[in-house]
């Protein structure tokens, strides 16, 4: 078997480790069996390459400059802050509900933004911005699935846990199969073997001391 480096490549392995490849119709659900793999990685794997930086400016030009949209790969926020202020000022998270009770509370008056909320596919910051402040987000991303983006960081990484995976996922079409149990045993192994490098290579890069918010070093 070919070293798995690609798209193609990771299909034409998963074809041979099925060994069915005169089943033109498996065959063709592969790309399918891929992404739902994708799907569970994106619900299980917490890694530090799944972590990215983006930045936008707000608009106040905008009819609702409070307003910003996430980025298209957004899953969870690590971080938001004010790039353009110094001192980089954190914005804090607040509910919905929260973020409501605050502006009402304020008049609904513009300002240096301190505070944040998520809803649906957009940030919502309070105060409303009285300047065109930047925001840098860090926050964690969706993996780029293979099929637009070939290859990906993932592949290279963890060719096992795609073959894997998707090799599992073709359990629903061919239903009873011994290898199974292997595939699964396979996927597992390497699903926890990545989390715990996502771990040491995060919290491993050195000494680390306990600050109390709001301490300086």
């Amino acid at each position: 078997m070919a070293t798995i480096t690609t798209y193609a490549l990771l299909q034409s392995a998963v074809t041979e480790w099925l060994a069915r490849d005169q089943d033109a119709t498996l065959i063709a659900r592969i790309p399918t069996f891929i992404q739902l793999a994708e799907a569970k990685f994106n619900r299980e794997l917490f890694v530090r390459q799944m972590e990215t930086r983006s930045t936008t400016v707000c608009n106040t030009t905008d009819s609702e400059p409070e307003f910003i949209s996430l980025p298209s790969d957004f899953q969870s926020m690590r971080r938001i802050r004010l790039s353009s202020v110094t001192g980089k000022p954190l914005l804090q998270f607040m509910s919905n509900t929260q973020l409501d009770e605050y502006r009402y509370g304020i008049g609904n008056t513009s300002g240096q933004p301190r505070y944040f909320t998520i809803m649906g596919t957009e940030i919502e910051l309070c105060p409303t911005p009285n300047s065109n402040y930047t925001v840098e987000m860090v926050y964690r991303a969706n993996i780029p699935p293979l099929a637009t983006n070939d290859p990906n960081w993932l592949l290279t990484l963890a060719p096992d846990l795609y073959l894997y995976s998707a090799l599992l996922e073709s359990a629903p079409y061919i239903k009873e199969d011994g290898r199974l149990q292997v595939w699964g045993a396979g996927f597992q192994s390497a699903l926890e073997g990545l989390n715990r490098l996502g771990l040491t290579s995060t919290f491993n890069a050195g000494p680390m001391t306990v600050r109390t918010s709001g301490m300086t070093p």
